[in-house]
């Protein structure tokens, strides 16, 4: 199992944070363009436990692959996680933490995966998915920085 593990400042109060990193339609916001992010499914004013979204996203060579996440765990203003069911990845965990602190909301993003087909998921992992999930990942730190830490 490869782990990526993320902690960023969000200079805001916690009801804003969590409002804006809780809603799946602000997902798109922070990830990079050319994965081609769409959700596909009409998404609720409140997240819930068992809520399953489905996306389109692009992540090699702008081939769609379909995407359903389903929102496991939710304690509000607190975490959050969401965990693939229909995707690229055999596992996909991943846990949204925040944290008031002095000056906003300590954000932590805890991914947890395990890619499909054994050894050639291996190599697969260590020529680009290891770097494209890294990528992603930092793109959505800047986005966070540009939009709420300028």
């Amino acid at each position: 199992m490869y782990q990526l593990k993320s902690t960023q400042i969000v200079k805001t109060d916690i009801k804003t944070c969590w409002e804006f990193f809780s809603s799946p339609n602000n997902l798109a916001k922070i990830t990079p363009a050319s994965m081609g992010f769409i959700v596909r499914t009409e998404i609720p004013a409140k997240m819930y436990e068992g809520l399953m979204i489905e996306y389109t996203v692009k992540p090699i060579l702008g081939i769609p692959i379909r995407w359903v996440t389903e929102i496991k765990t939710v304690k509000d203003e607190v975490f959050f996680v969401d965990e693939q069911r229909i995707g690229p990845y055999k596992i996909w965990h991943h846990e949204h933490h925040f944290k008031e602190v002095e000056g906003g909301v300590e954000m932590n993003d805890i991914v947890s995966y395990v890619l499909p087909l054994g050894i050639i998921g291996k190599a697969m992992h260590a020529l680009f998915i290891k770097n494209k999930v890294k990528e992603i990942f930092s793109f959505r730190y800047q986005k966070v920085e540009e939009l709420f830490n300028k």
